[in-house]
């Protein structure tokens, strides 16, 4: 028998062995859809697929569907809006978009220079913005929290434009679009820190949104199933490029999201098949790739091609020929074809086939041009978005097909350019007012006014009306808490503040656990308390936790833990407090970043701990942690494992000699690298006054320990000096042998070795030696560098003194600060010595490698020896001390003098 394929069995059929067969078994199909109903029929298969499995019968798997809309037409949900006036509403805002954008650029102050701004992304998408905005994004109000907005960042002019027909934003500030530093203007992306009563999240460092969100849309799952918050009926709205989606963050954690039945999580993929400089995939099609990366990984995937003008034409493919040309055409060919004009299109893509080509031939070359994209039909949008609204068990993505550039004529619809036009002509900015019908005068056209109708329109009415139905506008910040709490006072961590038992040694990281332990057992601060892993709770001594407040898991713990009879067992609750993010400090960043943003999205305020080995905090996810910053994130990072010489044989990629650093470049992080118990407790206390209390918009990065050692206790009145990073923790013998006396500052683990420093100094060479514990050189440094400042420009006032210099001042001798990072975090502070002392700085420049701590601190020239030298060698520049006491310190201590520089080594 000849194989042929069965026109009724649709453009992706193989050749059936006998049409007449195939016709039967899709007929009896047909009748089971039309008396049954399609979920009974999909069942049906499901059953027939997993009999035929059963019989060894190969069944490869296929996450993809056709090339057409996943809503039939006749299942689609009518809009129940005023589809004419949302229309001209969308005009109006793609002009005062545009608008914007060029004006931005035309304008040059004297020394010129342009200020950017994109018009093709919010072309393309602004059907989406009016059909949420309108119909289905709810304000916070009494009755609901509030619904999230992950904003393509790319497409802010179009927010702007809609908020300025809204009242909400002036024109003054519409001309001042991206001129932000005289507190006029408006941020050119979405920024909490530059608009914090407006932008929600930062989106534009593109995956960064896409991830975000998903875990934003878990917290809110997490403060419904512990009763904190009632979250319900709350949704998170994602919007990304398709191009964006090459973020391996963009789909890092899509599986996350079906795995917790993220119900109240919608992305939606704007697939206008256009990156910044050209095709998303040009050879290929990204619409259907992304329906296989997302419905494989459990999301319900909701399609969205083609307008309300194909539906006739697909009716009559009754032989399947334009669902066939639809999937043959790859997406550099839909670029073109939107690059061109009706004729084009006639030619190129009907003229495929004969048959598809006769199905056209009643409309003209403007008919054809004009049939349009799913993405650009308002109804469409409309039926998509309340099918994706209202799916239960499953996140959802909808992949809407779009132009880049819609309705900007030759000069950018569907070009590799249109990203970066921003400049138009005269010419060009008539012709985009002729295709939205906006009513500006050709006498205007150079001034490029902004339009908004008067209030009593009815376009105006309606814009206002929708917005009050929904709880008011969009987007909007809350920028603090309506609850309030107050710290637990410092005594309540007492037994962290004394002193270690003699021939008792803990960690810095066993007083972190234990302030958090204590913290937790507070009525009312402990149920807020979030504490965040990455699969290290035992590295970090935590485990305990894990039977006392329980590891949250939606599902719960459907298996016997193998750990059940032991005390500490792991134990999932569907109530549980801590957030277990296994192998994934992105997952475990973001988690922190919606517990630490939740007093803004959420109105409850949440204290997240998030703990992990340094190395894998500001190094990997540094773009996350500056987005915390951005959201004015609220919230404890602990570096376990801190320094470059503590961690025992991990070697290069595990030691952290730079994360302080890197933490010093986001302003609102406070950092410190803290020696004792005490500091731990005193540090983290007033981290809770400031964020909890005072809801002050900082965060902390406290790095933490491995190594035990006894614990001293606070000595009373050093609190402040602690907070503001130095104070005299251990002074050295009153009047010394040689008449001589350093300075030695230190924090983290090698502060211990000062100690050891000045034992030696004494012993051997009769030298005082003062140690300065120094738990943050980055808090000191910006105070320094604020008294500067200050200082510089009001000369005629009483200049301000660092607090370095304040502390140092009516001390003796060279000043020489040992550390376990690189030399540039101590030598921040060399500006702020008192004048003519001599400041030495000894670091761990260079990679890490494994080895005792000893042999690596001798490596990294930092441990005690080479402190002894480095003040010894101060003293002799100083003149007061014979250089020969060098070279014999040298010799005494076994120091190899011509050794390879750790840097280079």
């Amino acid at each position: 028998m000849t194989a042929q394929t069965d026109p009724q069995a649709g453009a992706n059929a193989k050749p059936s062995l006998d049409p007449q067969e195939s016709r039967e078994w899709m007929e009896a199909l047909s009748a089971v859809i039309d008396r049954e109903g399609a979920e009974y029929a999909h069942q049906l298969i499901e059953e027939v697929l997993e009999h035929a499995r059963q019989n060894s019968v190969d069944l490869p798997f296929s996450a993809n569907t056709g090339y057409v809309n996943t809503i039939e037409t006749s299942q689609e949900a009518r809009c129940p809006g005023n589809l004419e006036i949302e229309g001209r509403l969308r005009a109006y805002m793609r002009w005062n978009a545009m608008a914007m954008v060029v004006k931005a650029n035309r304008h040059h102050p004297p020394e010129g220079g342009d200020l950017g701004g994109h018009i093709g992304s919010f072309a393309s998408l602004a059907n989406m913005f009016a059909a949420g905005f309108n119909h289905f994004w709810h304000a916070e109000s009494e009755n609901h929290g509030g619904d999230c907005l992950y904003i393509q960042g790319h497409v802010s002019p179009g927010i702007y434009a809609r908020a300025y027909l809204e009242g909400r934003i002036s024109e003054e500030q519409l001309l001042n679009f991206r001129q932000e530093v005289d507190g006029k203007g408006l941020s050119s992306y979405p920024h909490p820190k530059l608009m914090p009563e407006f932008w929600q999240f930062p989106t534009v460092s593109m995956g960064l949104g896409p991830l975000m969100a998903i875990y934003q849309a878990r917290f809110l799952k997490y403060l419904h199933a512990r009763g904190i918050a009632n979250t319900e009926n709350r949704k998170v709205w994602v919007f990304c490029g398709d191009g964006e989606m090459d973020e391996v963050e963009s789909l890092g954690a899509i599986s996350l999201a079906a795995r917790e039945n993220l119900d109240n999580l919608i992305f939606v993929i704007n697939c206008n098949l256009q990156r910044l400089d050209g095709p998303v995939r040009g050879n290929g099609k990204i619409i259907q790739e992304l329906e296989g990366e997302f419905r494989g990984s459990g999301w319900n995937v909701i399609k969205l091609l083609w307008g309300r003008g194909w539906d006739e034409l697909l009716a009559k493919d009754k032989d399947g020929v334009l669902k066939k040309i639809m999937m043959e055409c790859n997406d550099g060919d839909y670029q073109s074809f939107k690059a061109n004009d009706g004729a084009y299109v006639r030619k190129h893509f009907f003229g495929r086939d004969p048959r598809a080509l006769k199905m056209v031939e009643h409309m003209s070359d403007d008919e054809i041009w004009n049939l349009r994209r799913g993405g650009h039909d308002a109804q469409k949008v409309y039926a998509a978005f309340h099918a994706a609204n209202n799916t239960k068990g499953q996140p959802t993505v909808l992949l809407v097909k779009t132009v880049k550039g819609f309705g900007m004529g030759k000069i950018g619809e569907g070009k590799n350019t249109v990203h970066q036009t921003k400049k138009l002509s005269d010419e060009d900015i008539k012709a985009f007012r002729d295709r939205f019908n906006i009513p500006i005068p050709d006498s205007q056209i150079a001034d490029i006014p902004f339009y908004k109708p008067a209030d009593d329109t009815p376009e105006m009415k309606y814009l206002h009306e929708r917005r009050k139905a929904l709880g008011g506008y969009l987007p909007h910040r809350r920028v603090k808490a309506d609850e309030a709490f107050t710290a637990p006072s410092l005594d309540t961590f007492k037994a962290i503040l004394e002193p270690t038992p003699e021939g008792r040694e803990i960690s810095t990281t066993q007083a972190y656990v234990r302030f958090l332990t204590q913290l937790l057992r507070d009525k009312n601060i402990g149920p807020r308390v979030v504490p965040i892993l990455v699969d290290e709770a035992r590295t970090f001594g935590m485990e305990g936790l894990f039977r006392q407040v329980g590891i949250y898991n939606p599902h719960g713990q459907q298996y016997t833990p193998v750990d059940k009879d032991q005390v500490m067992y792991y134990r999932e609750d569907k109530a549980g407090q801590i957030l277990q993010e296994g192998i994934n400090e992105a997952g475990g960043m973001s988690s922190w970043i919606a517990a630490a943003t939740s007093y803004s999205t959420s109105n409850r305020i949440m204290i997240p701990f998030y703990v992990y080995y340094s190395m894998f905090g500001f190094q990997r996810i540094g773009d996350l942690a500056w987005a915390a910053g951005d959201m004015q994130a609220r919230g404890f990072l602990l570096g376990g494992t801190s320094g470059r010489t503590t961690l025992n044989g991990e070697g290069l990629q595990h030691e952290d000699g730079h994360s302080h650093i890197l933490a010093n470049t986001i302003p609102n992080c406070i950092s410190y690298d803290p020696t004792f118990a005490h500091e731990v407790a005193v540090i983290m206390q007033d981290g809770l006054r400031r964020m909890v209390q005072n809801q002050e918009n900082v965060f902390y990065y406290i790095t933490l320990l491995n190594e035990n050692y006894p614990m001293p206790g606070l000595t009373e009145g050093t609190e402040e000096q602690i907070i503001k990073g130095m104070y005299l923790v251990k002074p050295g013998q009153k009047v010394p042998q040689s008449g001589q006396r350093v300075q030695l500052l230190g924090s983290g683990t090698i502060l211990r070795e000062s100690f050891f420093a000045q034992e030696l100094l004494e012993k051997d060479w009769g030298i005082a030696a003062d140690v300065w514990s120094c738990p943050s050189f980055n808090e000191l440094t910006r105070d320094g560098q604020d008294a500067e400042r200050h200082n510089m420009l009001h000369p005629l006032e009483t200049a301000k003194v660092p607090f370095v210099t304040q502390q140092l001042q009516t001390s003796q001798g060279p000043v020489i600060a040992s550390t376990d990072y690189m030399k540039a975090y101590a030598e921040q502070i060399r500006p702020f010595m008192p004048k003519g002392r001599t400041y030495k700085v000894l670091g761990t420049d260079g990679f890490g490698r494994s080895d005792f701590r000893r042999k690596l601190r001798e490596h990294f020239e930092i441990d005690r020896h080479y402190i002894v030298v480095a003040a010894l060698k101060s003293l002799a520049e100083e003149g007061k001390l014979p250089v020969t006491k060098v070279a014999e310190a040298i010799a005494k201590y076994g120091i190899q003098a011509d050794k390879i520089n750790p840097l280079y080594a």
